[in-house]
């Protein structure tokens, strides 16, 4: 698929790092609010962290990079890697994002590092950068109804261990999503 009418957005690495985060994008992209795309470079990037970290869950993220792949139908990008060197980014390690975002037809890169990637070089491409926390809070205020039962659902899944809504709200906002976490609290009984 050359492009996607939905919204479309690259997730960096560092959003699918958080096992929080990544299952709420995952979530809301396959409640189809949004179309969800990465690189198998990102995939790389977010699994070497992650097994690093916590070396008692390594053996389990092939599984879940396999397992996201299936989940969102056209999410990996390729044939990027040609723009990278032309990107100029305060950081060079974050281009290949980038050109990933161009090569995938991206409305937006949705990171923690939005410093990392200044608006006039993403502009002239029509992207935009986004916190995680203000992109799931736009889906919730744009789709409010089936953001919160693709939120709902994920928290119904969770067995190990189970969580209530009211602890989950409590780890959006640990996690540095308040924006997430306040608009929950206010449709609590719901989710």
């Amino acid at each position: 698929m050359a492009g996607s009418s939905r919204y479309t957005a690259i997730l960096d690495a560092n959003v699918l790092y958080p096992i929080l985060l990544r299952d709420t994008l995952l979530s809301l992209a396959v409640a189809d609010l949004y179309h969800a795309r990465w690189t198998a470079t990102i995939h790389d990037e977010w699994t070497r962290h992650l097994a690093a970290d916590r070396p008692d869950i390594a053996d389990k993220l092939q599984l879940a990079v396999e397992r996201m792949n299936a989940a969102i139908p056209d999410c990996l990008v390729t044939n990027y890697e040609g723009l990278t060197n032309c990107i100029e980014l305060p950081d060079a390690d974050d281009r290949h994002v980038v050109a990933a975002a161009i090569a995938g037809h991206a409305d937006a890169i949705v990171t923690f590092n939005i410093k990392d990637f200044p608006a006039g070089v993403l502009e002239p491409y029509g992207i935009e950068v986004q916190h995680p926390d203000e992109f799931v809070m736009n889906q919730l205020r744009l789709q409010k109804i089936p953001a919160l039962s693709a939120i709902k659902a994920m928290r119904a899944r969770w067995r190990n261990p189970e969580r209530s809504a009211a602890e989950m709200i409590a780890a959006f906002e640990k996690r540095g999503l308040p924006l997430t976490a306040d608009l929950l609290r206010e449709a609590e009984a719901l989710i």
